[in-house]
């Protein structure tokens, strides 16, 4: 099953689409309603409107197919951290503690992008995107979420979506030498797209590991610049889910980014692999294209830069410890 959101004139749809159809669920559900209502009941529901009043895909626009809960980002592919680092550090390197779990930080839920939604970003000389594999979290009945065992947390996955991880690599460069971020150098926008496919339809696509391997590609300006097999990854992704459960919880519309992957997922990694900016960084009127075998294409193009307020530097104060009247 696929599942999207979509303005259909001045009018927002979410539901099913079938075929080069779509069709809305019924008594104006939501697409996070569905996705807490879990997995098997979706299915239930797809076979009440299946027969339903269907509109044309191309007569509406698809919108981001989801509004994330929160959004958590791997970074799980070894030759994408081998890559940047050598950009970063000036050598390879995958720190030691990289292997131990899979790392991941939050980013904004708040400026996710749709299918071919342009996005806007900051004063950059090194605009870069990531193509990334996106876990979407649905409810489970009986389960809080909590502490689950990589066996448990496959369950949460409800479906997969495609993640553009748009980033400004000198602001992030700047930022991460506060060993804090990265920040404003990601939080502009995040690309997802075109739509949910549900888990099940990938359930025979398992290697003997618990891997998927699907291809994954990225086009700027229609020139292949990357690609590679999500089984790549260090982990198979159930373990990302359990990861981020333990001592936490996931919930339904929480957004698991697999991380960039290897081979040109992104600028940056060529550029440390190059030993330069090749190739150059994204600029205004750029189209990134990316396709996920089984999932499908996500365009996003980019405008110019916007200004943003400019923030003093700090202030050298004294260091009292006690009010001077």
């Amino acid at each position: 099953m696929r599942i999207a959101r979509w303005i259909d004139g001045a009018e927002l749809g979410e539901g099913f689409v079938v075929g080069d159809e779509v069709v809305a669920f019924p008594n104006g559900l939501r697409v996070a309603q569905v996705l807490a209502q879990g997995l098997p009941a979706a299915h239930r529901l797809f076979e009440r409107v299946a027969a339903g009043p269907r509109i044309p895909l191309q007569s509406v626009r698809l919108i981001a197919p989801l509004e994330p809960t929160s959004i958590r980002d791997f970074v799980a592919f070894e030759e994408h951290v081998e890559g940047v680092s050598a950009g970063v550090e000036g050598k390879s390197h995958v720190a030691p503690e990289w292997y131990e779990a899979p790392t991941f930080y939050f980013t904004n839920p708040h400026t996710v992008l749709g299918p071919g939604e342009a996005v806007s970003p900051p004063v950059t000389e090194r605009l870069d995107f990531e193509l990334e594999l996106a876990l979407v979290i649905g409810g489970v009945e009986g389960s809080a979420g909590r502490n689950l065992t990589p066996e448990e947390a496959g369950s949460h996955i409800f479906g997969y979506t495609i993640m553009n991880d748009w980033s400004a690599r000198d602001l992030q460069a700047r930022e991460m030498k506060v060993r804090l971020g990265p920040a404003k150098g990601k939080d502009f926008g995040t690309s997802l797209g075109p739509w949910i496919v549900t888990a099940d339809e990938f359930a025979s696509r398992h290697d003997e590991d618990g891997f998927l391997p699907l291809r994954a590609e990225v086009y700027v300006n229609d020139e292949l610049i990357g690609y590679d097999l999500l089984s790549n990854a260090g982990w198979p992704f159930p373990e990302f889910v359990a990861y981020a459960s333990r001592n936490s919880r996931v919930m339904p519309g929480d957004v698991l980014g697999s991380g960039t992957v290897g081979n040109g997922g992104c600028l940056g990694e060529l550029w440390g692999r190059n030993g330069g900016l090749t190739p150059p960084p994204l600029a205004p009127g750029d189209v990134v294209r990316m396709s996920i075998e089984g999932i499908g294409e996500l365009l996003g193009t980019v405008r110019e830069p916007v200004p943003a307020p400019l923030i003093p530097a700090a202030r050298p104060r004294p260091r009292l410890r006690t009010r001077v009247l």
